[in-house]
């Protein structure tokens, strides 16, 4: 691959109203900041920049139409999304690049990482964008969010399905970053066995969206369930 492999997979994914340059510009910024700060925090696996680039920028930004879709049907003037255990921003950070119009909530619980949040938050200038150092259990988030994202996250069990209905507002979404379709199916069937009846008719309302990432041939989906 080339070095112009960011750029590359920006076009290719069409990002519907980003400016691709300057998308790119502030993305760059974002990969230095992880590059810097990797060797001491252990924010990302990778090998190289490109590594970086394709399986985690290009990654977290393969669902940007279908999320911005989502957020044009639920119809609700707040334009909220938290990203849930967010670790080094993935898919928060490159989601609010993209989206200057829509504010995201980064949650994630571990200090130090919540301090690297807020310096690339000051960085780049997101003034979209905010950190809440907390356990998406604990997080006192009730009622506030259009999406709840999340990425490279645990399983949907009960218990964290719950915390996350609460988190939404009404009609919101959970859009869970995901692999292979019969890795999701399982995930789902097993959660279906441990919720009430109550629960789950909403839970039944479900779907694996495929998303494609330029230059990854790993197959990709966004769980999307519906209250």
């Amino acid at each position: 691959m080339k070095e112009t492999v960011l750029e590359e997979g920006l076009t290719q994914l069409q990002l519907n109203g980003v400016d691709k340059e300057d998308a790119a510009k502030q993305l760059h910024r974002y990969i230095a900041e992880i590059e810097l700060f990797n060797p001491a925090y252990g924010l990302v696996k990778v090998r190289d920049r490109q590594e970086l680039i394709v399986k985690h920028i290009l990654d977290s930004l393969a669902p940007y139409n279908q999320i911005k879709a989502i957020l044009q049907r639920i119809h609700n003037s707040s334009n909220n999304i938290a990203d849930a255990g967010s670790g080094a921003g993935l898919p928060g950070i490159p989601l609010a690049i993209c989206m200057p119009d829509v504010t995201f909530t980064l949650v994630e619980r571990m200090g130090r990482r919540a301090g690297f949040l807020r310096n690339v938050q000051a960085a780049l200038s997101l003034s979209n964008m905010e950190v809440q150092e907390s356990d998406i259990d604990n997080a006192e988030l009730s009622g506030r969010f259009d999406i709840i994202v999340s990425r490279a996250f645990r399983p949907l069990s009960n218990e964290l399905y719950k915390h996350q209905v609460r988190m939404l507002s009404h009609g919101g979404i959970i859009a869970a970053y995901k692999g292979r379709k019969d890795a999701i199916d399982e995930e789902m069937l097993a959660l279906l066995k441990t919720v009430g009846e109550a629960e789950r008719p909403a839970i039944a309302s479900w779907d694996a969206i495929p998303v494609t990432v330029p230059f990854l041939n790993d197959e990709r989906h966004l769980l999307v369930i519906r209250q």
